[in-house]
């Protein structure tokens, strides 16, 4: 098994309501879970192999919480990257690289879906972050309104235990979507994250 890790922007939306209850060890908000995210990737390594400037997202469902399995995933990889990264970051994405989050989060998948080379086009812009990925993947994040005086809110989550971050800020997701034959699922308003992350194993 060889050494990795990367550095990234991470952009996050899901179906449940805004700070998303799995975050605090609770049920998804109606009882299932769809959501999509996208790793940006600034520097990283795959034993020798440089993963700079390479980029890795997912869609997935789950048809309830998460820990309870039985999901379908389907893993996204940026078309600029070589037939050698394109194999690292499926490696590491399916799990098989070992390390967090991704080795927790394989075991609750019993589906995996044939992966996907598009054009990554994503924005890192704090609560106003974007991503495109080929014509059936979009993330569009803002920030959460107050509901009285329409006014922006800043809300950050600190995740000690937390595998996918240990800190994020809390958006509204204005559009969270992917539309595969195999899975398609769209949802506007909901949560939203964006954070900086490390993994490796």
């Amino acid at each position: 098994m060889k050494k990795w890790f990367f550095d990234a922007d991470y952009l996050q939306a899901c179906n449940c309501d805004y700070g998303c209850p799995c975050e605090f060890a609770a049920p998804p908000t109606p009882g299932f879970c769809h959501g999509v995210g996208v790793w940006k990737i600034e520097r990283g390594k795959y034993g020798d192999l440089s993963l700079d400037r390479t980029g890795l997202a997912f869609a997935a469902k789950w048809p309830g919480a998460i820990h309870e399995g039985n999901g379908t995933v389907c893993l996204f990889v940026d078309e600029k990257a070589s037939p050698a990264q394109r194999d690292a970051l499926l490696e590491i994405g399916s799990g098989k690289a070992g390390g967090l989050p991704f080795e927790i989060l394989a075991t609750t998948f019993s589906t995996l879906l044939e992966p996907q080379f598009v054009p990554f086009d994503v924005k890192i812009n704090g609560l106003q972050s974007t991503a495109r990925l080929g014509d059936n993947f979009r993330i569009t994040l803002e920030p959460i309104k107050n509901v009285v005086t329409g006014d922006p809110e800043q809300i950050t989550v600190e995740h000690g235990t937390g595998f996918i971050f240990k800190k994020a800020e809390c958006a509204s997701a204005r559009e969270g979507s992917v539309a595969l034959d195999q899975m398609k699922f769209a949802y506007p308003n909901k949560a939203g994250f964006v954070a900086r992350i490390h993994y490796g194993n």
